[in-house]
């Protein structure tokens, strides 16, 4: 599908551009002014009580405080460089799927058309929030689209790139227990977001605590840029972190998803308030919301698509699993969701996560931590490193584990899922009588310990093993002959993964080197493949080897 994306724009945008322009919300430009930003250090900047810093695992941390547009305002100017790098990454991956000019500027008016109506399913506050974040975008790219409008549309990027899989890779998984299934019984909750861009999109992360002048306080973690919530936890102790689910190419954007569970986490605090949000909203793709309260202590799947909504859980067990597809009665017979069922890899991680909490029983943070990391497919059988197959793909933009009863929450660190888990209390981040201080609130004592793998010879030959197959794939594109010796090495480096063997097919069928790149393709087979398509294509191939080698 790597290319999908490019024929849905070029059939669309022949249907021409809205001419109606996306109107800001209207702001009173007198009572706001551009926030004064002081800088102390390389990595600590502040605006009157707000701060922007990068703490010692190389995490940045930033504390807004507000009303809506001045809260933007002030986050575009903390985080300007981090907000234009990231714009400026997404941009530039796009431009990778296009091979000319005229299907860029074709691809500027599929965007327009496409969010054509998003501005009028986004709430005020967000609209004036990202209206005062944008003024601090960068103008290189105006001609795409005023700030505002492209603030609107990177936020319904990650959608889209559910629905068409071609821009990022998603395949995130999330658990919750509480009773006797968590060593205290209080609700533990963990998930791995799987968002992939890039290497260098996923380098600058950024931890939001917010304080809004309505609603709830709240911690997400996410990017430059992004008010949305992926992964977040609220004052109140509940809990929000997104899955996607499988979804038809959607006609129009409505509400990103991500503003959906920004809109639960700042204004529930129960999940019947959850759900209650969830049910006002229209989506354009399928995503499960797992939702976890503190004051319900319990936690529940909210499945949502563009046409239908489904509430998930259990009443006779107190754990609660969530991959990349829909559990509950209404989508039992939806063909999208038992496609994903059937071809995809959701379930297998599923029944991983269940074989693991077997395992590991009476969770507490350093059990959960331990399962988010696990490389290995079901039975401990080995998948090769970055398998999707994995609960721990070796590319996840973050990790993250709350415990909504205490208030406490533990981030990934770099790299992958691998680094420090560091925690932080929101009691103490939100308590009314704390004094401006510009210092990272983590709580040293509270750290899990970074994986053990990270010393091992298998995670640094996976490193190499990363960097060689960006390079054959490269070589496949160019059309560059790929030495053998590098053949030979990158199967060496990761021997259990079907991609290895896969690449080395392909580059001698492009050679004419049938019985080698049938064998290639044969072993490749022989592995956890983690699609159907994959395996599908795998066949195909050899088959085609076979009656190349009859002639």
């Amino acid at each position: 599908m790597k290319y999908s994306f490019v024929f849905f724009f070029l059939i669309f945008a022949s249907c021409g551009v809205s001419k109606k322009k996306m109107l800001p919300p209207e702001i009173d430009n007198q009572a706001y002014s551009l926030p004064k930003v002081t800088l102390l250090a390389d990595t600590l900047l502040y605006t009157e009580n707000d701060y922007l810093l990068k703490n010692k695992f190389g995490i940045w941390e930033v504390y807004l405080s507000g009303k809506p547009y001045a809260m933007g305002l002030k986050s575009g100017a903390l985080t300007q460089k981090l907000y234009q790098r990231q714009d400026s990454l997404f941009f530039e991956k796009v431009k990778t799927f296009i091979s000319s000019e005229k299907k860029i500027r074709f691809l500027h008016k599929f965007i327009r058309w496409f969010n054509r109506d998003v501005n009028k399913y986004v709430i005020k506050p967000f609209r004036e929030e990202l209206l005062g974040q944008s003024m601090y975008s960068d103008s290189v790219y105006d001609f795409v689209a005023s700030k505002y409008e492209r603030s609107l549309y990177l936020h319904s990027a990650h959608d889209i790139g559910h629905a068409l899989q071609d821009l990022m890779l998603v395949g995130c998984s999330s658990l919750a227990v509480w009773g006797q299934e968590s060593e205290d019984g209080q609700l533990l909750i963990g998930r791995n977001f799987d968002f992939y861009l890039s290497d260098d999109f996923a380098r600058e992360k950024i931890i939001r605590f917010v304080q809004p002048d309505s609603g709830i306080p709240f911690m997400s973690y996410a990017w430059g840029g992004m008010v949305g919530v992926f992964s977040g936890m609220n004052l109140d102790g509940l809990t929000v972190s997104i899955n996607a689910g499988k979804s038809n190419l959607p006609m129009k954007a409505k509400t990103p998803i991500s503003l959906v569970s920004r809109e639960i986490l700042q204004y529930a605090s129960t999940i019947g308030e959850a759900i209650a949000i969830a049910k006002k909203k229209e989506v354009f793709v399928s995503e499960s919301i797992l939702v976890g309260s503190a004051k319900d202590n319990k936690a529940v799947i909210i499945e949502m698509s563009p046409k239908k909504m489904d509430v998930y859980e259990l009443k006779n067990t107190s754990r609660l699993i969530c991959t990349n597809h829909f559990q509950g009665k209404v989508y039992q017979s939806d063909k999208n969701n038992q496609k994903q069922i059937k071809k995809t890899h959701t379930s297998y991680r599923f029944d991983k996560i269940q074989e693991l909490m077997n395992v590991e029983k009476r969770l507490n943070p350093e059990k959960m931590a331990k399962i988010l990391r696990n490389t290995e497919g079901l039975d401990g059988k080995k998948l090769g490193y970055g398998n999707e197959k994995a609960l721990n793909q070796l590319l996840a933009h973050h990790s993250v584990i709350f415990q909504p009863e205490k208030k406490l929450v533990w981030i990934s660190t770099n790299p992958y899922q691998l680094g420090e888990f560091i925690a932080y209390d929101l009691n103490e981040i939100f308590k009314k009588s704390r004094k401006k201080e510009f210092s990272s609130m983590l709580i040293d004592s509270l750290t899990i310990s970074k994986s053990n793998f990270l010393k091992t010879k298998a995670y640094q030959d996976y490193e190499s093993y990363r960097k060689l197959e960006n390079k054959f794939e490269n070589d496949l594109k160019q059309k560059i002959t790929t030495p053998e010796a590098e053949m030979t090495l990158l199967c060496q480096l990761n021997p259990d993964y079907w991609k290895a063997y896969y690449l080395c097919g392909k580059i001698y069928y492009e050679q004419k080197k049938y019985h080698l790149a049938k064998t290639f393709f044969e072993k490749s087979l022989q592995k956890e493949i983690p699609y159907e398509k994959n395996k599908e294509m795998m066949v195909k191939y050899i088959r085609k080897c076979a009656r190349k080698l009859k002639k």
